[in-house]
């Protein structure tokens, strides 16, 4: 979408089919990088921005330094990274034979989503400018 209102909560409108695994206020938001999808795309894998269930899709960040404890602004929103994501079943349809382990950080370090807290809310636009802090 071309903008979203996030709140401690996660995006309005965002829903999850498990809030014991998805959700709450350390995984409020999932961010994953462009770079790292246009890659894998090249690879051979079906994934697209949005695909593998992320709120935020980022570019230009060096992904190394988007760890837990990093804090990004993004737009009017402040965020703070608190882990990185489980592969899970739903986004299979994203990588060759259904193997999302692809982006598991245990696996492939470096190529896994994150999850964030977000420290205070607002809009944002696509365009916004996302800067590690």
């Amino acid at each position: 979408v071309g903008e979203a209102r996030i709140t401690e909560a996660g995006l309005e409108g965002d829903q999850q089919r498990n809030t014991k695994i998805h959700g709450g206020p350390d995984r409020a938001v999932t961010l994953f990088s462009i770079e790292a999808i246009e890659s894998m795309a090249r690879e051979g894998h079906p994934i697209g921005i949005g695909s593998t269930g992320e709120n935020l899709t980022v570019s230009n960040l060096d992904w190394s330094l988007v760890v837990p404890g990093a804090e990004l602004q993004v737009g009017e929103v402040r965020l703070r990274i608190t882990k990185f994501t489980m592969p899970c079943l739903s986004v299979q349809g994203s990588f060759t034979r259904g193997d999302a382990s692809r982006i598991s950080q245990e696996q492939h370090p470096g190529w896994s989503r994150v999850c964030a807290r977000v420290l205070s809310g607002g809009m944002v636009r696509v365009g916004d400018p996302v800067v590690l802090l």
